[in-house]
């Protein structure tokens, strides 16, 4: 029995040591209840919420692409419309803004511009070609301009002519 008393006194003076080790802790949480606390300023007002009423299904939707589609009557239609009947030339595959000048040739008294597409394909072009993809067809070629006439559609769906131009890409440009 004298073992377990000891085991018993053994364990008493163990406990005893704890209790003083942590008095410091207890101190500051004792202090900081003392403290001035901060203030937490109040939670916004949340406003409902409105719906939207959308009313322009009747337009046309932006994100949409448009196809342009030929007029059913041609007769009747009156004014600028493209030939949708023409067959499409090479150079209508891609965007004016892709396509460059690079330079110019005289053949038989008939001035030809070259032209070289994204895909770096050279073309010869001369007036009354078709180039772009909004139905531009050459009007003129100078030394360092192609004019052309397009038709392009309008939100009214009304067929219009604009005039645009391609200017000779610069040397050093070109060796790019």
């Amino acid at each position: 029995m004298t073992r377990a008393k000891l085991l018993l006194l053994a364990g008493c003076l163990v406990l005893s040591g704890c209790g003083e080790q942590h008095s410091d802790l207890k101190q500051f949480v004792k202090d900081s209840d003392n403290l001035p606390r901060g203030r937490i300023p109040p939670l916004p007002e949340v406003k409902p919420y409105e719906p939207f009423a959308y009313d322009a299904h009747d337009l046309i939707d932006p994100f949409k692409p448009r196809k342009i589609t030929p007029p059913k009557s041609v007769a009747g239609a009156g004014g600028i419309q493209p030939d949708f009947n023409r067959r499409k030339e090479p150079l209508e595959a891609y965007p004016l803004e892709n396509l460059k000048m690079v330079g110019t040739l005289q053949q038989k008294k008939v001035v030809h511009a070259l032209v070289k597409s994204p895909d770096n394909n050279l073309f010869r072009v001369r007036p009354g070609n078709y180039m772009g993809q909004n139905f531009g067809r050459i009007t003129d070629i100078t030394e360092t301009t192609i004019m052309l006439k397009e038709i392009v559609q309008d939100s009214g769906g009304q067929w219009e002519e604009k005039d645009q131009a391609l200017q000779l890409q610069d040397v050093q440009e070109a060796r790019k």
